[in-house]
């Protein structure tokens, strides 16, 4: 099955928030091939806000039977939680700086030189709210799938296919495209989950389609 993906950041073995649309294959909310859409059981109503200031309500969920890790500061040790006890997570940027392209010289392997190209690196601290209000700070790792919400039973077979899942890595750290600089380099500022969430993120995401059609 062939998958179209849109890469906001990308890094050698570590990636924050790489937004991929992808064919509803892992884990398949739609059916292409039948007449229905599949609802995952496990999803949860909500919405992302991405530090763009763009907003993607719909259904939230993980990869099947994995919990959102992080690595505890308070406690020094991982910690594993499921998506339904979560609240919110929060994204704050701990440290940021322009990194130095180096390449080999030709004629050794031992010598780099600097190409006077650079890219952006940042660093990132995640907490999450559960719904007892308790919170949980550190380095977090999860791939958090969103099923948008324009994509419901009440639109037709052909209109409910063409909706993609769109997949966004959360991580500790990322580095963006050589050249690029650090507004590129977009991230999921925030998540929020529940009944009322989901109603805040279709608001918000109609505002905000509304200013982009003013620019």
């Amino acid at each position: 099955m062939t998958k179209i993906f849109i890469w906001v950041a990308i890094t050698s073995g570590m990636m924050l928030c790489n937004v991929r649309i992808a064919s509803a294959q892992e884990p398949p909310p739609i059916n292409p091939f039948g007449s229905k859409t599949t609802q995952r059981e496990d999803a949860v109503p909500g919405y992302l806000e991405l530090s763009d200031g763009s907003i993607r309500p719909g259904q939230i969920y993980l990869t099947r039977d994995k919990r959102l890790i992080i690595a505890d500061e308070q406690l020094q040790r991982q910690r594993e939680i499921p998506l339904s006890a979560v609240k919110q997570i929060n994204c704050t940027i701990k440290k940021q700086w322009m990194e130095k392209e180096w390449k080999f010289k030709e004629t050794t392997k031992d010598e780099k030189m600097y190409t006077g190209r650079s890219y952006p690196v940042r660093e990132y601290e995640h907490t999450i709210t559960l719904h007892d209000g308790r919170t949980v700070s550190g380095g977090l790792s999860a791939i958090v799938y969103v099923q948008p919400a324009d994509n419901n039973p009440a639109k037709s077979d052909a209109s409910r296919s063409e909706t993609k899942v769109e997949q966004y890595i959360l991580n500790k750290r990322n580095k963006g495209e050589i050249g690029k600089d650090f507004q590129a380099l977009v991230y999921v500022k925030s998540i929020k989950l529940g009944k009322e969430a989901f109603e805040e993120g279709k608001q918000k995401a109609a505002e905000y389609g509304k200013k982009i059609k003013k620019k």
